[in-house]
């Protein structure tokens, strides 16, 4: 099976090896049938400490690396 890939915003990088990514995605209303955003955060592992707030990066699932870490980046991202 293969392994979802996100692309999101870092919005956290004070962690070792760890940083935060915002993930947005666009929803129809039910009822009102108009685009709204959803938004998620996800840790993800950063191995060389590359990615900065700010940078638009794609991550990957993977197997779990601690209690909260499921994804690493991409390498051609970082």
């Amino acid at each position: 099976m293969p392994r979802r890939v996100m692309q999101g915003v870092v919005v956290s990088d004070k962690m070792d090896k760890t940083v935060t990514v915002k993930v947005e995605r666009r929803v129809m209303h039910p009822l009102y049938k108009k685009f709204i955003r959803r938004s998620k955060k996800y840790s993800a592992h950063d191995e060389n400490n590359a990615c900065k707030v700010g940078d638009v990066i794609s991550i990957r699932e993977c197997k779990p690396i601690s209690k909260n870490k499921r994804w690493e980046v991409l390498a051609g991202d970082a």
